[in-house]
């Protein structure tokens, strides 16, 4: 409060407490009577002021702004003058060029999504996504189109909310937060899409948490993987563990269903530092051994001043694996047992005018999706991969508020055949 202000009322009680002294020392006349009877009525009056004033600060929300989700925050209820439909969507398009092969260079409009969310009352909404990805999609185009959340989410206290219905999971840094402007680098980190499998979506029910203190509390049951998906004979398992199996709402398997958990703490200005767990059965009763898949991660972000840092680490498991490979031996792919990856990043606000931003980056990579095998005898055991290491300078340009210029370089450490350039637009609404 102004300190000039505040010393107003103060001198008011000063006068008015004297005036009542003076008064009950001294013979009082009508008209001092009267003068105190009304001194005595401005003081319950302003004593009954300073109740309400106290009252609708205890009332005024202190809770911290949650970081921007796709198109909607976790716990934020819309203002009466909000508009009760909103639409909203990114989009993104990539030039890849390999330094060894310009033949096999492409162009391609990775996906465009498209949001609509509708709120029915102060605490009940609904959040709808639809993604198109690489621009066409039929059964002779690579395309496709899936739906990447429609949840229902009521806020049933100032503090919590609970959602149901087909929502990303909480965990590392992307997978909630995953549009061209949200990220550096025209490509998603591939600890986040080879381990992480973003964007990642389940069907269930969650309990979301904002807490006065800075916490974010996330916590639920939902679909899982289906391990019976697994396809021996492709790649895809090599390129991403739980990217092979994952099942998208799509006729899940739910014979099994996983819990899940997440913690971010934003108590301290321009600091997150978070962790989050899943874990769920895979087999379905599909197969005459069970097997359970648990992913976990722990990350942090640091904005100093101009600085942009972040880090993150995340290790997945499979179990009983051996007895699930016996029938796939002989194929080009089998089930690690355990598959992990990290990474370092760096920002630096260089320019910035106007509505014109530069900030370039680097960022360190190591991950391994299959760093282990369960044991199956002598010469059936698959050998565990090289972790392969990617370096990534580039730096994005922002030069419109949700638009976005990206280029970088990448190198591979293992398969060099895979360095090349990027160059991407992207942005988001």
């Amino acid at each position: 409060m102004n300190k000039k202000l505040s010393r107003t009322p103060l001198l008011h009680t000063l006068s008015l407490s004297l005036m009542l002294a003076i008064g009950t020392a001294q013979a009082q006349t009508p008209a001092e009577q009267e003068l105190l009877r009304r001194v005595d009525q401005l003081a319950a009056e302003l004593a009954k002021l300073r109740t309400e004033l106290a009252q609708l600060q205890q009332q005024a929300p202190t809770q911290p702004s949650a970081p921007a989700t796709s198109i909607a925050a976790l716990v934020e209820p819309a203002p009466a003058a909000q508009a009760r439909t909103v639409l909203g969507g990114y989009a993104e398009l990539n030039y890849n060029r390999p330094n060894n092969n310009g033949k096999d260079a492409q162009a391609d409009l990775r996906r465009l999504v498209l949001g609509v969310q509708h709120r029915f009352d102060e605490k009940t909404k609904i959040v709808t996504e639809i993604e198109v990805e690489h621009a066409v999609a039929s059964a002779g185009d690579p395309g496709e189109v899936a739906i990447e959340q429609a949840y229902v989410e009521h806020q049933f206290h100032p503090n919590w909310a609970l959602r149901g219905g087909l929502f990303l999971m909480p965990m590392g840094l992307l997978n909630e937060n995953h549009e061209p402007t949200a990220y550096y680098g025209v490509e998603r980190n591939f600890v986040e899409t080879a381990i992480i499998p973003s964007t990642w979506r389940e069907g269930g029910i969650q309990l979301v948490g904002q807490l006065d203190s800075g916490w974010t509390l996330q916590a639920g049951i939902a679909t899982g993987f289906d391990l019976n998906k697994w396809d021996a004979a492709s790649s895809e398992g090599r390129e991403s563990p739980l990217g092979a199996i994952h099942q998208e709402l799509a006729l899940a398997r739910s014979r099994d269903l996983a819990l899940f958990g997440a913690a971010n703490y934003r108590g301290i200005p321009g600091l997150l530092l978070g962790a989050s767990v899943f874990s769920g059965q895979a087999t379905h009763g599909q197969q005459a051994a069970s097997s359970r898949i648990t992913l976990w991660d722990l990350h942090a972000r640091w904005t100093p001043g101009r600085w942009d840092l972040s880090a993150l680490y995340s290790r997945g498991s499979i179990s009983n694996t051996a007895a699930l490979n016996m029938p796939l031996v002989g194929g080009d792919s089998l089930i690690p047992a355990r598959f992990d990856g990290a990474y370092l990043q760096a920002a630096y606000k260089l320019w910035e005018q106007g509505s014109y931003v530069l900030k370039p980056f680097a960022r360190w990579e190591r991950f391994n999706t299959a760093s282990r095998y369960a044991e199956l005898g002598a010469g059936l055991t698959p050998e565990a991969s090289d972790s392969e290491r990617v370096v990534t300078l580039g730096a994005n340009f922002e030069f419109a508020p949700g638009v976005v210029l990206k280029a970088d370089l990448q190198r591979f450490r293992l398969n060099k055949d895979l360095n090349r350039v990027n160059l991407g637009l992207g942005w988001s609404f």
